[in-house]
């Protein structure tokens, strides 16, 4: 399975990408960092590929799949992990704050498919793309509108992209609270939180009943990604659902 993993370079993206590789796929790594994908690379195993990518730059996009479909000698599937979440009031987030999530959370999905889709059609290939429960399950969680809104903009995004192209597998994948690995695999999400407005929300959340108390083993996801990309067009799973269960493990739906 000849696979494109976006966002490969720390956090989830990382551990898909090397959990992927570690069940037999040939996969190509796309992040901006070069010093943590070749790091990435070399954890996955040989033959994947570590390949530069800013997924809000539309050339860099074009470039780096270009890259990635030649060196993997086509393209079966395409992971996008890519995204980022800042924490703040909604009254206080700036236009450049909306801006970013915007162009990471769900216009780089845009380019990077648009740049990935010839691959994929010719291959009958599967898109995946990270979601949460916090855009599409819940009620918005407080301090994370920015986050929130984009991934509820990107679950339509997926639907545009399979009402236009059903030739290719397009699946979102709704995310509960998950636990990270280790090292640079280890979760980046809180990173560039405001302490003191953390713990303010961070209650709310609980009191809500927004967070389970238990973690998703990221085994587990990895496992589920690679069972939904290896089903290709055949399996046509619109929406796979992944979340804790509140008393440990995960469920799947």
């Amino acid at each position: 399975m000849r696979t494109i993993v976006v966002g490969a370079s720390s956090g989830l993206g990382r551990s898909i990408g090397v959990g992927l590789a570690q069940r037999g796929a040939h996969v190509a790594l796309l992040a901006r960092r070069r010093d943590r994908l070749d790091g990435a690379a070399q954890e996955a195993g040989s033959g994947a590929l570590a390949i530069e990518c800013d997924v809000t730059d539309e050339a860099s996009c074009r470039a780096a799949i270009a890259e990635a479909a030649a060196g993997l000698g086509g393209v079966d599937a395409l992971v996008y992990a890519t995204g980022i979440g800042p924490l703040a009031r909604i009254a206080d987030i700036s236009a450049d704050t909306w801006r970013r999530a915007f162009d990471t959370n769900v216009t780089g999905a845009a380019l990077v498919t648009s740049a990935a889709l010839e691959h994929l059609t010719a291959s009958s290939g599967t898109a995946l793309y990270m979601s949460s429960v916090s855009a599409s399950l819940t009620p918005p969680w407080p301090g994370l509108a920015a986050y929130i809104v984009s991934k509820a903009a990107l679950d339509k995004l997926v639907e545009a992209w399979r009402a236009e192209h059903p030739a290719v597998g397009f699946t979102r994948l709704v995310v509960g609270d998950c636990g990270g690995g280790e090292g640079d695999s280890a979760t980046e999400f809180t990173t560039g939180w405001d302490a003191e407005l953390a713990m303010e929300v961070a209650p709310l959340w609980v009191s809500r009943g927004y967070i389970s108390g238990s973690l998703i083993d990221v085994d587990h996801l990895v496992e589920v990604i690679d069972a939904v990309l290896r089903g290709g067009t055949s399996m046509s799973l619109p929406s796979v659902t992944v979340a804790p269960r509140a008393q440990g493990g995960a469920v799947t739906q």
